[in-house]
């Protein structure tokens, strides 16, 4: 079992993952949280009332360990969003001791602390940094916070282009922090996000957020899965599951134009793509986008087809239980004759997983990379 109890100087607090799992092995928060929170327990006096901004808390370890000081938190993830309400409440914190931002809409405050674990996304980062600088003065302390392996040269020149000078603490436990002082003559470029691209063999113009994956061209995966989507009028109710930008279901709108079609995501920056893509390319909009929990909140049997390109990793954590988690949602809401059509690199071996909650499972094309999976209960 995962050790759950978080012991840092600012106190003792129960961290948990969400959404909660079975049997759970992976702990809520890592040694960059700890070191973290070590190194401003020596910085932050909470008479002084400083305040603190936190981007990129991954299940709100940070902002529950410092909720004393009420601070912002930003995050492009509706589960770290979720995960730090309830482990606010599981430690008797008020949840407004802590104020919510998306990605999309930042605080508007100038702040002595700006505190950033380091996102798997370079292009987040970089987006977050230009978009910080109004939350910056030249006295204003940023601290990177995270794993050796996951810092790699990328992120210290970006802080060095963006912020200033940095200086490298030692390393404990693998875990790192960067400081940076803020440089009064730094030149901030224009944010080249959105980035916006041609889609192949369309009449499409794609625009993805910082914090899409291959958010600079179509990735191979995603055109293997579009060469291959279904037209049939039996799909009446549609849901791409894990959206991203919204690709493949704007493809499958195209071949099924009287589907209803339902974009969701964890991720605000995806949804907000997808809704600006499907909206810029579809003059008659039928269509709903929702940042959430996977399925969590469709009705029980109400959908035909669901198309799902399984993230493998959540942050920086690599595994098969979020793919798990839309597999078995997705036999819960498909109707008796509904699909899942699953693509997945071939390794991955997504046609084992999904034998344990659908009857019937097949491989439907494949090449030497990919292969397109499809589940059913008939």
């Amino acid at each position: 079992m995962p050790e759950t109890t978080l012991q840092v100087t600012q106190g003792c607090f129960q961290i948990l993952r969400f959404p909660s799992a079975k049997n759970e092995k992976l702990q809520a928060w890592d040694a960059a949280d700890e070191y973290l929170l070590q190194d401003v327990a020596e910085k932050l006096d909470v008479n002084d009332q400083p305040s603190v901004l936190i981007l990129n808390d991954s299940f709100g370890a940070l902002a529950v360990a410092l909720s004393a000081y009420k601070p912002s938190v930003v995050s492009d993830s509706f589960i770290s969003q979720a995960a730090t309400r309830k482990n606010l409440a599981l430690n008797h914190i008020a949840i407004d001791s802590v104020s919510l931002f998306d990605s999309l809409v930042l605080p508007q405050d100038k702040f002595d602390f700006i505190l950033i674990k380091a996102p798997k996304t370079l292009a987040f980062l970089e987006d977050m940094l230009i978009r910080l600088q109004d939350n910056l003065t030249l006295n204003t302390q940023v601290i990177v916070a995270g794993m050796v392996k996951n810092l790699s040269a990328s992120v210290w020149q970006m802080m060095v282009r963006y912020i200033g000078a940095t200086r490298p603490s030692k390393a404990v436990k693998k875990a790192r922090l960067i400081y940076a002082q803020v440089a009064k003559d730094r030149i901030v470029p224009v944010n080249p996000y959105p980035v916006c691209y041609p889609l192949e063999n369309s009449r499409y113009q794609i625009c993805n957020h910082a914090n899409i994956f291959s958010h600079k061209s179509l990735d191979i995966g995603t055109r293997f899965f579009l060469e291959h989507l279904p037209q049939d009028d039996k799909y009446q109710q549609v849901v791409d599951l894990g959206c991203g930008n919204g690709v493949v279901g704007l493809i499958l709108s195209e071949k099924n134009p009287n589907a209803q079609l339902h974009f969701v995501d964890e991720s605000f920056m995806a949804v907000a793509s997808a809704k600006a893509n499907f909206k810029q390319a579809v003059t008659t909009i039928n269509a709903s986008f929702q940042v959430g929990d996977a399925l969590t909140g469709f009705d029980d049997k109400s959908m035909d087809l669901i198309l799902c390109n399984p993230p493998f990793h959540q942050q920086n954590t690599i595994g098969g239980h979020i793919a798990l988690r839309m597999f078995e949602q997705s036999q819960k809401v498909l109707k008796p004759d509904g699909e899942l059509w699953v693509i997945g690199n071939r390794h991955l071996g997504y046609h084992v997983s999904l034998k344990k909650f659908f009857s019937k499972v097949e491989v439907l094309v494949s090449n030497a990379k990919f292969v397109i999976i499809k589940a059913t209960n008939l």
